[in-house]
């Protein structure tokens, strides 16, 4: 008996009930039904039946809900409230909010924003309180204060450089930001100014930043961006912690871009498609992470396609040897003591670089010294014959002053000997004019064929009204630069016609009628 104490028992418990086809009450009917009298009561009567509570199940078909008012979507109401708001004085109040909101300021917060905010709008960037800054930001972010979306790029742009220097958080942020704002507006914007600022931003956005850079618009690559696609860590570099810092992150993006144009011109295809990477990758940005933003606006995340162009080893390979090479280069160039060993690259491109570097360097050193004086010896002799006249015409008038006499001045002239006074035999002025004409045109005809096609488009295109951008144009299109074109062709006129033909990026005046004739 013991041991059945200790067994497992199971109990049924029957529930019955009397009430059958209880009728469901109609609806808000504050009254619960009673049961209908059923036919089949088995004898019995129930002379006052209980009424039953009927259970109300949830309604599939009640009315569509209101909208759920978010703290986000009433911050943006009220900022397009406040839009035009201003004020002409006020007074600073620190202000310090996690995610600052209208509601979080005092009265006297709010009359320094709105005067801030205003003299921020004339660009004005008066010192202030981070809070007050990001307050801004996010108006900005949330369509607040601009019309046009590149309005709005430019202002979070000046904003950021503004005060950046002053608040450091303002890279942890603002860069991811803008980066999103760009996107959500599809904007055709830079992203190597975000890169370079915002170091932990540099994976997905330096990718982007490099496939643009390298297939539509090579003249903005910068340095920033173009160290994701080098296996060469050049900030260990002494040349590069030292001396060479400017020069480096000033030439390497031109460099790449001067072989991207003459690899383009080689090959007709660019370095991106001789050296392909692979598919581009769908990734999800979150758009405005910590930050006051309503969803409602741009949807909580975009989809960007990301191509890893710098997963590229070949591309990888030709951009690290880029760096390397242009780091000897400007080495030499500066009086650096010791060479990177081991660069290996096409001698065209080695000796296209050389020339480049060696122009634009010593043209800019140049520049930092002052106008360099070059003396023309033809020129010198001139102006010496020149000084020589003009010194007798001076002792002449000075004779005069001093009233010599009529005598005096026969008798000086008798003394001159008739034969040593003899006089070259003087040509008509047409036969002059004649023989300078042949001449020139002699000059003419040896400077044209001397020119190479592309040297005389060249000349051609400075011609034209536009012509620097013309000429910037043909260079890229012949994967070389304006400036060696303008240079080559300086050399040859030096060597033939004794004089540079161009200046700058214009056409000598004098020149110009030759050429056209040419």
């Amino acid at each position: 008996m013991s041991n059945d104490r200790k067994q497992p028992h199971f109990t049924e418990l029957v529930w019955e009930s009397t009430e059958q086809n209880v009728p469901i009450p109609p609806r808000n009917s504050p009254e619960p039904a009673l049961p209908k009298s059923s036919s089949k009561n088995n004898g019995k009567t129930n002379s006052t039946p209980e009424p039953s509570l009927q259970l109300q199940l949830w309604d599939t078909e009640m009315e569509t809900p209101e909208p759920v008012s978010t703290t986000e979507g009433q911050f943006v109401t009220r900022a397009k409230e406040l839009v035009e708001k201003t004020e002409d004085t006020a007074l600073f109040v620190p202000f310090k909010s996690y995610w600052p909101t209208y509601g979080h300021m005092t009265g006297t917060q709010s009359r320094w924003y709105f005067y801030w905010r205003n003299e921020v709008r004339q660009g004005r960037y008066l010192k202030t309180d981070l809070s007050y800054i990001f307050l801004h930001v996010y108006e900005l972010i949330n369509g607040v204060g601009w019309t046009d979306p590149n309005d709005g790029y430019r202002q979070l742009n000046l904003i950021w450089e503004a005060y950046r220097e002053s608040y450091k958080r303002l890279d942890q942020y603002l860069g991811g930001w803008i980066a999103d704002f760009s996107f959500v507006h599809h904007l055709d914007v830079p992203l190597s100014i975000i890169v370079a600022r915002s170091r932990g931003l540099a994976g997905d956005l330096a990718e982007l930043e490099l496939m643009r850079g390298l297939t539509t618009a090579p003249e903005q690559l910068t340095f920033a961006v173009l160290t994701a696609m080098s296996d060469y860590d050049i900030s260990k570099s002494k040349f590069y912690i030292g001396e060479g810092n400017e020069a480096l992150e000033q030439y390497i993006p031109q460099v790449v871009a001067l072989i991207n144009a003459y690899v383009t011109r080689k090959h007709g295809s660019n370095l991106v498609e001789m050296f392909p990477p692979g598919p581009a990758v769908m990734r999800e940005r979150y758009l405005f992470r910590s930050a006051v933003y309503d969803i409602s606006l741009y949807g909580y995340s975009v989809l960007i396609p990301v191509v890893r162009i710098s997963k590229s080893p070949p591309l990888r390979s030709l951009i690290t040897r880029l760096f390397r090479l242009t780091e000897n280069k400007l080495r030499e160039l500066m009086g650096y003591r010791g060479r990177l060993k081991g660069i290996n690259v096409d001698a065209d491109m080695d000796d296209l670089i050389t020339r480049f570097l060696k122009r634009e360097y010593l043209k800019e050193t140049q520049e930092d010294k002052g106008p360099t004086v070059v003396i023309d010896p033809e020129k010198l002799k001139r102006l010496q014959s020149d000084s020589e006249i003009v010194r007798t015409m001076l002792t002449v008038e000075n004779m005069d002053e001093q009233d010599y006499e009529a005598s005096e001045l026969e008798a000086t002239i008798g003394e001159i000997d008739p034969i040593q006074d003899s006089k070259e035999e003087l040509l008509p002025v047409e036969v002059i004019e004649e023989a300078q004409a042949v001449s020139i045109g002699s000059e003419a005809e040896q400077f044209a064929n001397a020119l190479s096609p592309l040297q005389r488009e060249a000349l051609l295109a400075l011609l034209d009204e536009d012509g620097s951008q013309a000429l910037l144009k043909l260079a890229a299109a012949n994967g070389t630069m304006s400036e060696l074109l303008i240079d080559e062709i300086n050399e040859i006129a030096m060597d033939i016609l004794g004089d540079l033909i161009i200046e700058g990026e214009d056409i000598v005046e004098e020149y110009i009628s030759m050429l056209r004739n040419i």
